[in-house]
């Protein structure tokens, strides 16, 4: 099977997963209609310069750090919002880049991450069934019918707020606000109030003697793009698949079809059915693309839905996140890693130590521990060596906010402190402080006399 015989429209023929129950009609046809005469949110070019970094991953010349919201929420589509998440992925970002003295790339869970797969299509609340809370772009959390009947127009909503976003990212990203000097900033606003405080001072004062350096041989760090500018990568997961059609152009220059509703697309392990529409979809747009694998996964699968979504082996096309749990990893993850690497499958390995951590308290409340989150990704690195495999980046699910959602880290949350600010509508994230935690544990792996 070649893409030749592929169309956008093509996943139609096929079984699709985890698709909300549209009402039929003129509105549903009306919203396709107009979001495919939209301008793109991102262009080919874009995807093409990502994925030509996700292949120095590939080799280990590179580290992904893919984070962001669970589900993106419409009424946090606001500019502190975006510019505190952005600001705690520069952060976790530069210490991993210096710590370990490769580049970074940067992926946001962002600007189109606003649909959520669900285990059932219905729910009980208070009694009463209703349609499960899909994302903002589906339908609303709020417990009563009208509110959870899926809606076509968020689609259009979902499409302007991830417009907006991304204008805003691109703004801060170009206009100086990431530029390496601001890292004195971001440390005077915010190192004190982090436990881990005279750690990134350290990584401060070291990068600060770099600059320093520099600019005493008479390079000013000001006009140095590299140090004034960075590029953050919008990715989410491919879930409606009408919504992704309709945002799928082909590129005037390379004749190829590219999804323009993200740079990066990822499948879910609940999606990723080797003759299901997700799959169907994926194979002929030339994004780079992610797969989730879980522990149920059948290996022959597996390698069958690899060769179907990059079937030239190209460097950089696909991204393999794995996503055991902190008690199955060391069962499933070296076997992954032994048969792909004999067949040599050029993918890019990374760590969601998220989603197989993840329990019920006993407040009702979802949530993760850091420590457990941290321990899943020292057995990642610690079975890639054994394996004399790369491991390649890690995918997290983490706010720029204060929340209290997981607990561990520094300050020791614990379930009885998550109410003081849970506010997820679907599965407990990281807040900043954690965040930054974390990247300093991972700055000792990546190198760790540092």
């Amino acid at each position: 099977m070649t893409t030749h015989d592929w169309k956008k429209s093509s996943w139609h023929s096929f079984p699709a997963q985890q698709q909300p129950n549209w009402p039929t009609g003129p509105v549903f046809d009306d919203t396709l209609k107009s979001l495919s005469q939209l301008p793109p949110l991102v262009f080919a070019g874009e995807c093409q310069t990502l994925k030509a970094s996700l292949a120095e991953a590939v080799e280990g010349n590179a580290f992904v750090l893919q984070c962001g919201d669970c589900a993106e929420d419409f009424s946090r589509c606001t500019g502190p919002d975006i510019r505190e998440l952005l600001k705690v992925i520069l952060q976790m970002s530069v210490v991993l880049a210096f710590a370990g003295e490769k580049k970074v790339i940067k992926i946001g869970r962002i600007a189109g991450q606003y649909a959520k797969p669900r285990s059932s299509d219905t729910e009980i609340v208070n009694g009463l069934e209703l349609p499960s809370y899909r994302g903002d772009m589906v339908n609303s959390p709020e417990p009563n019918l009208e509110s959870r009947t899926p809606d076509p127009r968020r689609m259009l909503e979902g499409y302007y707020r991830s417009a907006a976003t991304l204008n805003l990212v691109r703004s801060f990203t170009l206009g100086g606000y990431a530029a390496l000097e601001r890292v004195q900033a971001w440390h005077r606003a915010s190192l004190d109030a982090l436990p881990a405080g005279q750690k990134y001072e350290e990584l401060v004062r070291q990068i600060w003697k770099t600059i320093n350096f520099m600019s005493a041989i008479g390079l000013d760090p000001q006009h140095v793009p590299q140090l004034n500018q960075v590029t953050l990568y919008t990715s989410h997961e491919a879930l409606l698949l009408d919504y992704e059609q309709a945002l799928t152009r082909m590129d005037s220059i390379s004749g190829g079809w590219y999804d323009t509703s993200g740079h990066m697309l990822w499948i879910g392990d609940r999606t990723r059915q080797l003759e299901g529409a997700h799959v169907e979809f994926l194979r002929g747009i030339q994004n780079p693309l992610g797969m989730k694998i879980g522990p149920k996964y059948d290996i022959d699968d597996i390698k069958r839905i690899i060769e179907r979504l990059s079937p030239d082996n190209e460097p950089g096309r696909l991204t393999l996140i794995t996503r055991f749990g902190v008690h199955k990893i060391e069962e499933y993850l070296p076997p992954l890693l032994r048969e792909l690497s004999r067949e040599g499958y050029k993918v890019v390995w990374s760590c969601d130590p998220m989603h197989g951590n993840t329990y019920q308290n006993q407040y009702g409340q979802k949530s993760r521990n850091f420590e457990v989150i941290l321990q899943e990704i020292r057995s990642f690195y610690q079975i890639h060596k054994a394996e004399g495999t790369v491991p390649g980046g890690v995918h997290l699910e983490l706010t720029g906010d204060n929340v209290t959602e997981c607990t561990g880290g520094s300050r020791q949350l614990m379930d009885q402190h998550l109410h003081l600010n849970y506010q997820t509508n679907c599965d407990p994230r990281l807040n900043a402080e954690q965040g930054v935690e974390l990247a300093f544990e991972l700055a000792d792996l990546l190198h760790p006399h540092l």
